[in-house]
């Protein structure tokens, strides 16, 4: 390999494995309850990550397959983001949200040509922004459903008010669930000043120049901020309309 990639070979088995004992340790150390995670999820990485990049090969070569594949990244997504915002089928209603965020950003960067329209440079791009997505739907989910349950009092009040459900539940939620924006605007805003991200680290590896960097990692990040604010916004109207909602506790 070049001078400016990933070697390749047992320098990174060493290093992988390292790395996962290291946050394995610290967790053990801390008490945190995460060690036995932390392995697990370091090897599902590695054996998912091997099984897409095969996939990957075999699919991009035509658009039919990166179209599966696309919509094979928003299932997964949408299961993954409504299981972190309630156990009732309700949450699958998460999938409006990332496909509402993730839509108009493919479609502004595949239009203007920023993105060529090869499954190999599509893909990945679908894989950075749906997750984008995802995570920003799921943090402001669970923040609006815990804000309703919590502050339920000021919710049948506002409703004696007069208020309709919608209107009540958007004036207790929409402050907090808008917290699930903190993440991307302060990646957005210290950008190079705090972190090289991993678009920009990533075209850096592959022998490409800084400007280059800079630009991929400026459409990624401006992309992903545009998504999530609309991801954002959907989720917390989904929750205001009793869209997704968790299942009612009978008390015993």
């Amino acid at each position: 390999m070049g001078g400016s990639t990933v070697v390749i070979g047992w320098q990174l088995v060493v290093a992988l494995v390292a790395l996962v004992v290291l946050a394995a340790a610290a967790a053990g150390f801390g008490r945190l309850g995460t060690s036995r995670s932390s392995v697990v999820a370091a090897v599902r990485a590695a054996v998912q990550l091997a099984v897409v990049a095969a996939v990957i090969l075999a699919l991009v070569r035509s658009w039919w397959g990166t179209v599966v594949f696309v919509l094979v990244m928003l299932g997964v997504a949408t299961w993954t983001s409504g299981r972190r915002m309630t156990p009732g089928h309700s949450g699958l209603f998460a999938g409006l949200a990332i496909v509402a965020g993730t839509v108009p950003v493919l479609a502004i960067v595949l239009a203007t040509g920023t993105v060529p329209l090869t499954g190999i440079a599509v893909v990945p791009v679908a894989g950075i922004v749906i997750g984008g997505a995802m995570s920003a739907t799921s943090l402001a989910g669970r923040r609006a459903l815990d804000e309703l349950a919590a502050r339920h009092g000021e919710y049948e009040a506002a409703l004696a008010l007069g208020l309709l459900d919608r209107d009540a539940a958007l004036l207790l939620i929409r402050r907090s669930a808008s917290d699930a924006l903190v993440p991307p605007l302060d990646q957005t805003r210290t950008v190079g000043l705090v972190t090289l991200p991993g678009a920009f680290v990533g075209v850096l590896l592959g022998s490409g120049d800084p400007v280059q960097a800079g630009a991929a990692q400026l459409l990624v990040l401006v992309g992903l901020l545009a998504a999530e604010t609309i991801a954002v916004l959907v989720a917390v109207e989904l929750v205001a309309q009793g869209r997704v909602r968790r299942p009612h506790r009978h008390p015993a």
